[in-house]
Parts: C-alpha cells; sequence; structure tokens
C-alpha cells in the first residue's frame, strides 16, 4: 500500500491530498529516512511524521485495508509521540 493511502485509511492524517504533501515535503520518515508518498509501506515499518515540532513514530502491524473505521487503529502501535 502507498505511504499516503496508509497514512490515510489508519486516519494518522485525516485526507490523502495533505497525507500527499506531508510526505513529499520530507516530513515523513520511514525507517530513519524520508519517504515520498509512493513509497511501499510494509508490515514492519516505522513511520516518524513530523506535526509542527512534535514528531509521532508508529510501528506498521498490518497493510491491510480496513473494513471499518473503528479498526483503523489496529493497522499501527505507537512507539513515541
Amino acid at each position: 500500500m502507498r505511504l499516503d493511502k496508509y497514512l490515510k485509511v489508519s486516519r494518522l492524517i485525516k485526507r490523502r491530498t495533505l497525507a500527499n504533501e506531508v510526505a513529499d515535503a520530507g516530513r515523513v520518515l520511514v525507517n530513519g529516512k524520508a519517504a515520498k508518498a509512493s513509497y511501499a509501506v510494509k508490515t514492519g515499518d516505522e513511520i516518524e511524521i513530523t506535526f509542527g515540532n512534535k514528531p509521532v513514530k508508529v510501528k506498521v502491524l498490518s497493510v491491510e485495508e480496513p473494513r471499518g473505521k473503528d479498526v483503523a487503529r489496529e493497522l499501527y502501535e505507537v512507539i513515541s509521540g
């Protein structure tokens, strides 16, 4: 699954266009490296998103598209933030 789509379906970022802009601006790191919106997210990846001065770090648990909005939290585990 593409990074921008993952950020949207996991509800880490509300809209896919915003996720696309944030990733292309270099404010999203995957496994410590800057990643573009087209990066293919895999299970086990660590994603760090910088919101203002506050970075949020999560670990990808699943890349399956969720069936409902209440299942979205099961796609990742918050490491810090």
